[in-house]
């Protein structure tokens, strides 16, 4: 069965990854891309955490934090074009992508907490 936010999240870590590693070496930027590396790669490894819950408050506990893991990428990714390390159009595909994954974990944690109250 297909895992549309595992798939999606791995996908933006890889992304993430190879838009910093260009940024580091083209730009030597490396404080915040270290910082967007961690919480743009967390994303899904919440997620993949989150697959092997001890409990459903354990689910909703680990994508509460992929929750805050994809808005703090959201606020490093503004960052990162503000102070001109990464171009108007690169930020707009990663901060699309950022953003579905934030609607989606949101729709999940919805979802989850809804059930856990039934």
């Amino acid at each position: 069965m297909k895992n549309i936010i595992k798939e999606k999240s791995f996908a933006f870590a890889v992304d993430i990854v190879n838009t910093c590693r260009n940024i580091q070496t083209e730009q030597k930027e490396f404080i915040i891309t270290k910082q967007v590396i961690r919480s743009g790669s967390a994303i899904g490894a919440l997620v993949r955490e989150a697959e092997h819950a001890e409990s459903k408050k354990d689910f909703i506990h680990k994508f509460s934090i992929a929750q805050k893991e994809t808005n703090e990428t959201l606020y490093w990714l503004e960052l990162l074009e503000a102070t001109q390390h990464l171009s108007n159009s690169l930020f707009i595909e990663l901060h699309y992508k950022a953003t579905e994954l934030l609607k989606l974990i949101t729709s999940i944690l919805k979802t989850s907490k809804t059930k856990l109250n039934n």
